[in-house]
């Protein structure tokens, strides 16, 4: 028995450094991204790779390996996924943010689409993670919602967030739809550090952000793990919804003759064109 505890207690000392590992890979793969344009033909892939393989272990680490709480049980496991994406949700908003300082300062088309893709990114996360936590709410305040502030100020982002989105669909001109959404995400990051520090700045029924040294190490590395595999997840997502806002972008302020022919100037009659 005592060398089965001694084993156990390696084997989770040696899993607390298995997410970091992930980490460190996760960062070479976007920095090569960033510093050499020609490896983005397969660096999001092999990142959606790790995304998949550390999802599909996940739940085992979540739902099984990591021990329940003192005092909720199981139902906390659904902290898994709720932190997380929240985590994720505010850094892609945080991106939101600087782009739209940014673009203020520098005209950038791909500084506005970045703009645009981490604010959809951020809200879709935000807005799921929400979801699950008033999921874990309902069996733990008996409420699916309270007024607290940290859920308040989460509903403002989202709100906020909304509304950003809603401006960049209905403005048509590129340069004032660009500039008016720049203005709007740094007004909007306002409330970021406010959903952040909520629960130390007032009071609040919401737990405050937990220390690893006072949990145990399984629910460390099963936290850690979710981390990681949303931050390799959420960099895909960005990706790919930059590379689209992108393309749209493009297009919109292609200049006509850089057009094909039956897409810049109307056709004329005798060519298709109705009379």
């Amino acid at each position: 028995m005592r060398h089965w505890l001694l084993t156990y207690d390696l084997g989770t000392r040696l899993a607390l450094y298995a997410p970091l590992v992930m980490l460190v890979f996760v960062l070479w793969l976007f920095l090569t991204h960033l510093t050499d344009p020609p490896s983005r033909k397969w660096t999001w892939k092999a990142l959606l790779g790790i995304a998949v393989g550390m999802f599909l272990v996940q739940p085992y680490f979540a739902l099984s390996w990591s021990p329940p709480e003192k005092y909720m049980g199981d139902v906390y496991r659904i902290l898994y996924m709720h932190v997380p994406q929240l985590i994720m949700a505010m850094l892609a908003l945080t991106i939101n943010f600087g782009c739209s300082v940014a673009y203020l300062f520098k005209k950038s088309w791909a500084t506005d689409s970045l703009a645009e893709a981490t604010a959809e990114v951020g809200l879709y996360l935000g807005a799921v993670g929400i979801t699950l936590g008033s999921l874990w709410a309902k069996p733990t305040w008996n409420t699916w919602w309270t007024w607290d502030p940290r859920l308040i100020s989460a509903a403002v982002m989202m709100v906020i967030y909304a509304g950003y989105l809603t401006l960049r669909r209905f403005v048509e001109d590129p340069e004032k739809r660009a500039t008016w959404s720049a203005v709007m995400g740094i007004i909007a990051g306002v409330d970021i550090p406010v959903l952040y520090f909520s629960v130390k700045w007032w009071r609040s029924i919401h737990q405050v952000q937990s220390n690893p040294s006072t949990v145990d190490d399984r629910m460390v590395v099963v936290l850690r793990w979710s981390y990681v595999a949303f931050a390799a997840l959420t960099i895909v997502l960005i990706y790919q919804r930059f590379l689209a806002a992108q393309a749209t972008r493009n297009r919109e302020v292609a200049l006509p003759e850089a057009l094909p022919p039956d897409e810049g100037l109307p056709k004329a009659a005798g060519q298709g064109a109705l009379p």
